[in-house]
């Protein structure tokens, strides 16, 4: 919940009343900032739930089977986006700042545009797979608890 909830919040509410409220060099600083600390929240709960979800499956907790392969599609998504977009993202808006503009009227602007989209359809299906995760948890759990009892 921690997980699905954070990256939902500062998704789809923080990051818009940001690039609302501020100049958009200054709401980019910060969106990237909190997208980073979202990236780390995601692959700490991502690693734990995958590693707890493991150990109940092999106990015969036949509900947690599925959820390990949302749980891993999600991880994925994180480190897709948070790890491997992000850095580019931010040595080209870096780039663009030491050239003395921002990056939207840079040279890097269309491949600044293509890398932010590919990052914004991967926080998408994370964020759909994070729904899907939290909707088919109450029934993992009565799995779980019909095969103990």
């Amino acid at each position: 919940m921690l997980w699905v909830g954070s990256q939902l919040t500062i998704g789809y509410a923080v990051a818009p009343v940001v690039f609302a409220s501020l100049e958009r060099v200054v709401a980019g600083g910060i969106a990237a900032q909190l997208f980073m600390i979202e990236g780390i929240i995601g692959v700490v709960c991502g690693v734990l739930l995958l590693g707890l979800s493991n150990v109940l499956a092999r106990r015969g907790a036949v509900g947690y089977r599925r959820l390990r392969w949302i749980l891993a599609a999600m991880l994925l998504c994180v480190l897709v986006g948070y790890f491997a977009l992000q850095p580019y993202m931010n040595e080209l808006r870096m780039a663009a700042m030491s050239a003395g503009m921002d990056v939207a009227s840079s040279p890097y602007a269309s491949r600044f545009g293509m890398l932010h989209g590919v990052s914004s359809v991967f926080y998408l299906v994370e964020s759909l797979l994070g729904a899907w995760l939290v909707w088919l948890l109450p029934s993992a759990r009565v799995s779980a608890a019909v095969a103990r009892g």
